[in-house]
């Protein structure tokens, strides 16, 4: 009988215990894989169509605001995943594909009223904390409202309220030309409203599809009318088309164009000659009331991209800001820990300071009343500042609505 020699054995035995101990280590340990990955934030933006111009600077200011944190979130790399968001149906399986595939532990979006309100939805049945960075629809913050969403911009009826006065200082004829999805449905319903309870009358009114490419039939519907003002409810290149047409008509000068939320690419995309009205907007690179981390945030955005920052830059930074910020504060990515954090989450603003409301995760944030200028000498400097609404910093609750107001019930 041959005698097995086990000190040749018990060495290949070894090695092979050890390889099956080193494929089997990433199951035994998730720990280490997980803490090399790195966190990851969805961006749901589009990336195409008549918002594109906007959504641009969205991004480009959320990029910044992860870029000025050495790309960083709780002492770990972190990055954004950007997919697009062409249809309401479209942008909610985006946001399923950040989260199921992509593993984000929230999303920065919703740049049109119509994606942000399926969006939304779609994030209180994921469980996962969704910052809406530039979508106004009043909805967003009131019926619709849910635990897992948070909003910057102001809702249509609170803008409307603010911009009412600039409108009815030039009378209370009043034509409305708006868009017929959400965000122009919203404010036709408020501004109507408004103008009722200040005794005015609607001398004409339409409702006109997205990509409208042609407004001069609705143009001469307005001449003929002679309203005192024409209040608008058009988005970014809608609004562009139909300012540039308007001056081309003739109408520049003739009959006042007031709208709220202004982007300033869509004025950008006017021109100096056929630019006019007067609006509402979030933020102004120029204003000289900026606090110190925005003008730096102006100055860090110039440098990078050679011209100035947007307010839709701005728009994208903040609400990144505040997300990024509420992270570190959590220190978990837990969605609902997450949301805690937004909760609590406050910032300073010179004599003001920026939060989430608690009962509808409505940012308060002081609006811009602008106007732009008599003659435009900067491709880049279009508006003048009329006022910062509210005026008392101290009024913005008020202002911004009462929860029976609102109707935002979150459970």
């Amino acid at each position: 009988m041959t005698m097995m020699n086990t000190s040749l054995l018990l060495p290949r035995r070894n090695l092979l215990l050890g390889a099956a101990a080193v494929a089997s280590a990433p199951l035994a340990m998730p720990h280490i894989a997980r803490a090399a990955d790195p966190i990851k934030i969805g961006l749901l933006l589009a990336k195409t169509g008549q918002i594109a111009g906007q959504t641009e600077y969205l991004a480009n200011g959320s990029y910044l605001a992860l870029e000025q944190r050495n790309n960083m979130i709780m002492g770990q790399p972190a990055e954004l995943v950007w997919l697009d968001e062409p249809s309401p149906q479209a942008a909610t399986q985006n946001m399923q594909k950040l989260v199921q595939e992509n593993k984000v532990c929230a999303v920065l979006g919703g740049s049109l009223s119509s994606n942000a309100l399926a969006e939304e939805a779609t994030a209180a049945q994921l469980k996962i904390p969704f910052v809406c960075d530039n979508a106004a629809a009043t909805e967003i913050s009131g019926k619709n409202c849910n635990r897992y969403t948070f909003r910057l911009n102001t809702p249509v009826a609170v803008q409307s309220r603010m911009l009412a006065p600039f409108a009815l200082n030039y009378g209370k004829r009043w034509y409305h030309i708006t868009a017929s999805y959400a965000f122009g449905q919203d404010i036709l319903r408020s501004s109507r409203a408004l103008l009722k309870a200040a005794g005015g009358t609607e001398v004409g009114s339409d409702e006109v599809p997205l990509n409208t490419a042609d407004f001069s039939s609705f143009i001469l519907k307005i001449r003929q009318a002679k309203p005192d003002v024409v209040v608008g409810g058009l988005s970014a290149g809608d609004l562009s088309t139909f300012l540039k047409q308007w001056n081309e008509l003739g109408m520049k000068g003739t009959i006042p164009f007031v709208e709220i939320a202004i982007g300033d690419t869509d004025i950008w995309a006017v021109g100096p000659e056929a630019a006019t009205g007067t609006f509402t907007k979030m933020w102004e690179h120029s204003n000289p009331d900026n606090p110190p981390e925005e003008k730096a945030f102006a100055a860090a955005y110039l440098k990078k991209h050679g011209k100035p920052a947007a307010d839709k830059a701005w728009m994208g930074w903040i609400t990144a800001r505040s997300l990024f910020e509420s992270i570190d504060a959590a220190k978990s990515l837990d969605g609902m820990a997450i949301v805690e954090g937004l909760e609590a989450w406050k910032a300073p603003a010179g004599n003001a300071s920026y939060s989430y409301r608690k009962f509808d995760h409505q940012m308060l944030a002081r609006n811009l009343a602008v106007s732009v200028k008599p003659k435009i000498t900067d491709k880049w400097e279009y508006f003048d500042v009329k006022a910062t609404l509210p005026e008392n910093p101290a009024d913005i609750d008020n202002v911004f609505g009462t929860q029976e107001e609102i109707g935002c019930k979150m459970g």
